[in-house]
Formats: C-alpha cells, structure tokens, sequence
C-alpha cells in the first residue's frame, strides 16, 4: 500500500498543473505550447541537477538510452496536449486525455500480467468510467450554455469536435508510455541495485531538459518570438506541479502499474474542480455524480 500516497500526491499535483497549463494556454499565440515545453523542460532540468547535487546518487547516462521509449511517449504526449489546450475547455480535455490511465491499465494487464483483485477491479471500473462520464458530461454543457445565450463561440474552441484530435491523440500516446513504464521496470528490476526509480526520473528529466533546449532555439532564437519572464509565470507554476507530480509518479507506477495508471488518471477531477473554482464554471448535479463515483474508486483502492 506504500504506493497510494505517491501516488496520491501526483494526482493533486497534475491535476493543479492542469490549471495552470490552461490559464497559460495563449490562443493568439501559435507558439504558446512550445514556450509550455521550454518552461517544463527547464524546471525539469533543474530539479534533476539539485537532485544530483543534493544526493549521494551515481547516475548512469546510458539510462538516458533505456528509458528513452517512455521519455518519447510522455514528452510528445504533453507537448500535443499543450496545443489542444489552445482550442479546448481544461474541464473537456482533461478528462478525455485521461482516459489513457484505463488504457494503460488494461494493457498492463493484458501483456506484462499484473493482477488486481475483484475489489480492485470494480474501483478501476468506477475511476474509469466516472472519468469518462466527466468529459462526455463537461462537453454537453458546454454546448448547452453556447445554445441558451446564444454566444458566438470564442476563436480557441471554433474548431469544435475537430479539436477532440489533441486530447484523444495525448490519451492514446500517454497509455503507450504509462504502459512502456511498467515495462522498463519490469524488465529491469533484475538489475536494479534501489535506485532505478531515481534512475528512470533523473533520465526523463534530463530528457525533457534537451528537447526544451532544442524548441528554445528555434522559437527564441530562429523564429525571434518573446519569451519575457513575466508572461512565463503560469507556464511556470505548471511546469513546477508536473515536476512534483513525475516525482512521486515513477516511484507508484514501478510498485503497482495495474492499479496506479488508472487511479491516476483520476487528476482529471482535481482540474475540474479548479477550473470551475478559478475559471468560473459550473457543475452540474451529472458532474458531481461522476466526480463522486471516481472518489468512491479511489478511496476504496486506499484500503485495499
């Protein structure tokens, strides 16, 4: 059970790195992900060097290589799920995009043959299908509001089901890294001497480090866009929830992938919420029914 509160921390974690990656979404701005990446990639770097730096740790860079599949998957996930944040309420696409926690579980499941009990697998079922229920929920109100005040659709969501392509695309390559994860340690606990969870995080970080370094000359420095501090302070606060929430994430997923993937993909509701406190908008009453289905999942996997 040692896994539930990393695992805990992250969900909170992602899920208000979420908001921040909204309030920093700039529609006007077609490079506005790509200064998302820089800000993630940078904070990253930062973190893994003062983990370096703090700690008695002997990093291996070859793990920069091994770990690479799951660096890939992850980092372009993101980098597509910024973009769509231009075009889609957080309170739709969140949801959607963590539909791949009930993905990534399944395969797990299904290839590297972990098992969950039938208690277990109810509360999957509930997180899943209130997740999936949220989104379906937040999108039919959203198209109800537009309906009743007659509202011309703002320029980031004209794209309507077009823009369902960002979310579901991040849903479909952030399973195939949830579940590249539990297999990278899977296939390398033979070797691990207790520290292949810093190993495998260090080693994304650093990943995550090079690609903000690339997409900052391009975008600074080829394309000469502004990248002034003070407009970066949303961006920044996103950046420094996901770096907290990847930290206790590697050391849950490498105990427990069957159940974490899903459980996790739960931060979806912590961004509802907030988006609705700081975004100001509702829930309605099939909003909270959902919201407390995936609760109710979550807190029966706390005892199990």
């Amino acid at each position: 059970m040692w896994w539930f509160i990393p695992a805990l921390v992250a969900t909170v974690a992602w899920g208000t790195a979420d908001l921040f990656y909204k309030k920093g979404a700039d529609p006007d701005d077609k490079y506005s992900y790509l200064k998302t990446v820089i800000l993630v990639g940078f904070i990253m770097g930062l973190h893994a060097i003062y983990i370096l730096l703090a700690n008695d740790i002997q990093y291996d860079p070859t793990y920069l290589i091994k770990y690479l599949p799951v660096s890939f998957f992850y980092i372009l996930s993101m980098a597509i799920g910024y973009a769509g944040l231009r075009f889609l309420e957080l309170s739709v696409s969140s949801p959607v995009q963590n539909s791949s926690g009930a993905i990534a579980g399944l395969m797990t499941f299904i290839f590297l043959g972990q098992t969950m009990t039938g208690i277990q697998f109810g509360a999957v079922f509930l997180i899943t299908m209130g997740v999936i229920l949220l989104g379906v929920f937040e999108h039919q109100l959203a198209e109800q509001e537009r309906i009743e005040k007659k509202e011309v659709i703002d320029r980031k969501y004209k794209y309507g089901a077009l823009a369902l392509i960002f979310p579901l695309l991040y849903a479909f390559l952030d399973s195939l890294g949830t579940f590249a994860d539990a297999w990278f340690f899977d296939a390398y606990a033979a070797f691990d001497d207790g520290t292949l969870e810093m190993q495998a995080n260090l080693s994304y970080e650093f990943t995550w480090l090079l690609v903000a370094i690339i997409v900052f000359v391009y975008v600074v420095i080829i394309k000469k866009q502004s990248f002034r501090a003070k407009d970066q302070i949303s961006r920044g606060l996103a950046a420094s929830f996901e770096t907290l929430g990847q930290f206790f994430y590697v050391y849950a997923i490498s105990s427990n992938a069957v159940i974490v993937a899903p459980m996790m993909s739960a931060y979806s509701v912590v961004s509802v919420i907030l988006s609705r406190i700081f975004l100001k908008e509702k829930l309605t009453r099939n909003q909270y029914l959902a919201i407390t289905a995936i609760l109710i999942g979550i807190i029966i996997l706390s005892f199990e």
